[in-house]
């Protein structure tokens, strides 16, 4: 599909602690404008958890903290469909498809944009993203969060980590690995990491608070952010 962006909105910020309402209609605003400008232009966004997520799947560890971890999936999961379902109806003009919440499906795409959330457990909607960006024949997924750029290490533990501006997917799966574990805190996940560097995919990862560099991404303008692949 020509003209397709794959966006995977991370939960942290579309909801940060609780919905941010102001990021939300300043990115709505924006997309609109892109999207009137071309209407072959078409979007997927993918929404991840956020605070209702780990809000969640904290309390079940704090009750019992033998709970499986599919079944700590599963609430991360529900927290997406809420978080897919207030997006959706934000782009309801352009969004005339149901919330997609299994990408293996035969999906229509009518509209300009499509909304997604999560599947199943086993890995977060970063590796949805990658399933529809395949469906589809997206070549390129941004990876939208509350970081701008991935590092070598984490910055909050290590001071002498360093963003990087490119970095191979080899070298990017050295450093995160290749297992999910919930809950668990990466720029784009392992398991997401792994099929998007069998399929050829390129993933940017960058702010996605910073609405006008997402929008510089999108247009093909210089951007702030990390290319992997």
């Amino acid at each position: 599909m020509k003209n397709l962006t794959v966006l995977s909105l991370g939960g942290s910020i579309i909801a940060p602690d609780k919905v941010d309402s102001v990021f939300l209609a300043a990115f709505y605003k924006a997309v609109k404008k892109y999207l009137d400008e071309d209407k072959e232009r078409k979007l997927i966004l993918v929404c991840g958890g956020g605070a209702p997520a780990r809000i969640y799947q904290g309390a079940l560890r704090e009750v019992n903290p033998s709970a499986p971890s599919d079944v700590q999936d599963m609430l991360g999961i529900k927290a997406t469909h809420l978080n897919g379902s207030l997006v959706k109806a934000v782009f309801n003009d352009y969004c005339t498809d149901e919330l997609v919440t299994n990408p293996t499906l035969d999906i229509p795409f009518k509209g300009q944009v499509l909304v997604a959330a999560g599947w199943k457990p086993g890995f977060s909607t970063d590796t949805d993203a990658v399933y529809l960006a395949k469906k589809f024949g997206g070549k390129l997924i941004v990876n939208l969060s509350n970081i701008a750029k991935v590092y070598t290490d984490d910055p909050r533990k290590n001071p002498e980590a360093k963003p990087l501006d490119n970095i191979s997917w080899d070298d990017f799966i050295k450093m995160v690995g290749t297992e999910w574990v919930p809950g668990k805190n990466t720029p784009f996940d392992p398991i997401a990491s792994g099929i998007a560097s069998k399929e050829g995919m390129k993933v940017i990862c960058a702010d996605g608070r910073n609405i006008d560099n997402t929008m510089a991404i999108l247009l093909g303008k210089e951007y702030v952010g990390t290319t992997i692949g």
